[in-house]
């Protein structure tokens, strides 16, 4: 599939580096042996194996000399500088002080791989041929502190014809077995194939619509997950990587799990420092903490608390 230069500005800014490497090689036209070649005549020495590990996402440049021929890569793509050192320097980032890390930027960018890969072999566009026009998503605790299930209420575009299916994902907290994760369809769609990865807790569910959209028609559709077999939960997080309409999240906790803080925070990247910090009440019976973004950028955005 022929990438765009604005799908390749899009994933220089959200990462991850795997895919940012192999979109721009994809926008360039470039085979690797050709891309081989012009390291080698700026001096790099780096094996057409390495370059393919890389952009699958199998093994990521961390020794000096790789990070030379990462260097050497932005010049060969025609790339802003620095563009794919930023995203392996991201692994470094380190979490706020006094707060454990409910994820470590490792198991997102594990989780980020095994969800392209899933959608790949599903057989899925970059973008699905949607995008979101508004999305409502709730979010359930359980009295143990786990993700108990999630639904969405979701509004889309179709921006391609011919387009009759959705994947979602989802991502179970530490120790889940996506195995045992239940997906419901609910109005406008059933569901399809479902594939799961047992070793980062990502499962990824076809939701078939109910008519094929052209382009520039809207659908709404609903669909859920439950799930309850991962360990304490701290974090609800929704990546983006393209911008959107509104997304609206609500996470409600039993009554026997309360957080003692809720906090609203986005990130650029899954390395990035969280920024735009906001404190977040709980309110109604249902113990709700909620936010609303009115125009999604790329990157991530989410609700996270603390237990004690």
């Amino acid at each position: 599939m022929q990438h765009t230069e604005a799908e390749l500005a899009q994933v220089l800014h959200t990462g991850p580096f795997h895919l940012a490497l192999r979109t721009a090689l994809s926008v360039r036209g470039l085979p690797l042996q050709r891309v081989q070649h012009h390291l080698a005549h700026r001096g790099v020495k780096v094996g057409v194996t390495s370059l393919s590990y890389w952009q699958q996402g199998a093994r990521r440049p961390q020794r000096a000399e790789s990070l030379r021929a990462v260097k050497a890569l932005e010049e060969v793509l025609e790339l802003p500088g620095n563009s794919l050192l930023r995203l392996l320097g991201t692994e470094g980032a380190r979490p706020e002080a006094g707060r454990p890390a409910a994820r470590s930027y490792r198991s997102l960018l594990e989780s980020s791989g095994t969800v392209e890969r899933l959608l790949t072999a599903m057989g899925s566009p970059v973008d699905g041929g949607l995008h979101t026009v508004g999305h409502h998503e709730r979010v359930r605790i359980g009295p143990g502190r786990e993700l108990r299930q999630r639904e969405s209420q979701h509004v889309v575009r179709a921006h391609r014809d011919d387009i009759d299916r959705y994947l979602a994902v989802h991502r179970g907290d530490p120790g889940c077995d996506p195995e045992r994760v239940a997906v419901t369809a609910g109005e406008n769609c059933r569901t399809g194939r479902v594939r799961w990865d047992r070793g980062t807790g990502v499962l990824v569910a076809e939701l078939l619509f109910d008519t094929r959209l052209r382009a520039g028609d809207t659908y709404l559709f609903g669909y859920g997950f439950t799930d309850g077999t991962g360990g304490p939960s701290r974090e609800y997080v929704r990546g983006f990587s393209f911008g959107g309409g509104q997304y609206v999240l609500q996470v409600a906790f039993d009554e026997a799990a309360l957080p003692v803080r809720c906090r609203r925070f986005a990130q650029v990247s899954a390395g990035a420092p969280r920024g735009a910090r906001t404190d977040l009440t709980l309110t109604g019976r249902h113990r709700t903490a909620h936010l609303v973004e009115q125009g999604v950028r790329p990157g991530l955005v989410g609700i996270d608390w603390d237990w004690e």
